[in-house]
């Protein structure tokens, strides 16, 4: 109210200057100025003042041309008297032709003002629809739904409300701090309906109810200001669209949260069900080993007896490896698996896999051909020593009676290509593609499982790549990658 006052002020100010400024000149000449273009210039003034200012500017921009025309250019001059009878037409006519003036650039300057408006709120309605419909978080969401409405309507602060058990809880705000006071007065008495605004001491808070589909979403309290007519039905819409997005986004995060317990459900059951295929044969085998050692009904060669411990202890670090696989899946899940490089020798790093094998069974048709000119490598040994570990352990088991295993390797470009071969029945096209996820074991059969997991791991852990890949004359080879070492620059 206070601004348009002014404007209106304003816009008369200029009229009634350029009014006596106008005059001024004219009337130095009057005698051989005609009446009819007085008037038309007088009409400039009018337009001037409802332009700058609106309706009220241009009427006392009418009102006083009407005097200064009649006083200064329609004879007899310098008095309120009109002489002839086409002097009063001539009067009359400008009266009413600056009042149809005023009045029709008055409209026209409303209604640019009305378009310029519109523009404006199609442009926050864009604006808000695009930032509603982005793939975004609900915390995210609820603080442009905050932040648009208070840029918008200018607010002195905003903020949204979300049902939280019993009680409305603040969950995202913009614009100034809330004192406590306030904060105490923004949620509404449970059981009590709430008009659109109320007022609260010396301000107004406007309250806007955010509901989908009939059913109550949240609400959106606004301080600083009362709000017209179309501002309400703006907010009312800008709150239509936030309650939508709102409930899009809680109804996504329940799909997500809905998604990671049937992925943490999956994998639960996909390492209850490889931990227990692979305890299950080393367990009965160690079980065996101790009852037939423990029957006094049979009396065993110190052979027999020998066989039967040896199983007992390869069957124990089968075991051992196992768990040692568990403790690396921890590790990988909480994602504390870190890295300590070091620059190792290919032949060091497969000799200590060896051993960490301890006493396996086929061990000894494991066969080597590693060149004695192959650069070092960068790796964790610990880790690298694992991957390897496991990539052998799982051939030796898939490998027939009389075949053999075999580890090479080769230089190619900036790394070294290590692979496991064995001469097995292969990996069935089928279950390439998930060979190593421990989710797509089937049990009692195929080669995926905890060891191929952590293998693959680990390695890309190191930013290289494992690969299987079935070599001519059957069984299949396991390939994996390290980065060579860099070179040490000789000082000269």
């Amino acid at each position: 109210m206070a601004s348009s006052l002014r404007r209106d002020l304003f816009g008369a100010g200029v009229a009634l200057a350029a009014i006596a400024a106008l005059s001024a000149v004219m009337v130095s000449d009057r005698r051989h100025v005609a009446v009819a273009t007085a008037g038309l210039v007088l009409v400039l003034p009018v337009v001037a003042g409802v332009v700058l200012g609106g309706f009220l500017a241009g009427a006392v921009a009418v009102v006083a041309g009407f005097f200064a025309f009649d006083v200064l250019f329609i004879p007899p001059y310098d008095r309120l008297s009109v002489g002839r009878a086409a002097n009063w037409v001539a009067l009359v006519v400008y009266g009413i032709v600056m009042v149809i003036v005023a009045r029709v650039v008055a409209s026209l300057r409303e209604a640019q003002t009305e378009a310029h408006r519109n523009d404006e709120v199609t442009r926050q309605l864009y604006r808000l629809s695009d930032a509603l419909i982005a793939r975004q978080g609900l915390a995210e969401l609820l603080g442009v739904v905050a932040e648009t409405i208070a840029s918008t309507f200018g607010a002195r602060w905003v903020t949204v409300l979300l049902p939280d058990g019993e009680a409305l809880a603040q969950v995202a705000s913009a614009g100034e701090a809330i004192s406590e006071e306030e904060r105490a007065a923004l949620s509404p008495a449970a059981g009590r309906a709430e008009s659109l605004s109320r007022s609260e001491g010396a301000e107004l808070f406007t309250r806007v109810a955010l509901s989908a589909n009939g059913r109550p979403v949240g609400l959106v309290v606004l301080a600083g200001g009362a709000l017209d007519a179309h501002n309400r039905d703006l907010l009312h819409t800008f709150a239509n669209q936030a309650a939508l997005a709102i409930e899009r986004a809680q109804l996504q995060e329940q799909v997500l949260h809905g998604e990671l317990l049937e992925e943490v459900d999956r994998w639960r059951r996909a390492l209850m069900g490889a931990v227990s295929h692979d305890l299950r044969t080393p367990l009965a085998s160690v079980k065996t080993a101790v009852s037939t050692l423990r029957r006094d009904d049979v009396e065993l060669v110190a052979e027999d007896r020998g066989e039967l411990l040896a199983l007992i202890e390869e069957q124990s670090d089968r075991l051992a490896r196992l768990v040692t696989n568990l403790l690396d899946m921890t590790r990988i899940e909480a994602g504390t698996l870190e890295l300590r490089r070091e620059t190792a020798a290919v032949a060091d790093l497969v000799a200590e896999a060896t051993l960490t094998l301890g006493a396996s069974a086929g061990l000894s048709s494991l066969h080597t051909d590693l060149p004695g000119d192959l650069p070092l490598v960068d790796v964790d040994p610990l880790v690298m020593v694992q991957v390897l570990a496991n990539l052998i352990d799982n051939a030796l088991v898939h490998s027939p009676a009389g075949t053999r295993v075999e580890v090479t390797a080769a230089t190619e470009g900036d790394h070294v290509r290590l692979a496991v071969r064995d001469h097995g029945p292969g990996v069935p096209e089928a279950e390439r593609e998930g060979i190593f996820a421990m989710i797509n074991r089937r049990s009692g059969a195929g080669r995926a499982g905890l060891g191929l997991t952590i293998a693959q791991t680990f390695t890309e852990a190191h930013g290289q790549h494992i690969e299987l890949v079935s070599p001519p004359g059957g069984g299949a080879s396991f390939e994996v990658t390290m980065a060579l070492a860099p070179v040490p620059v000789e000082v000269g």
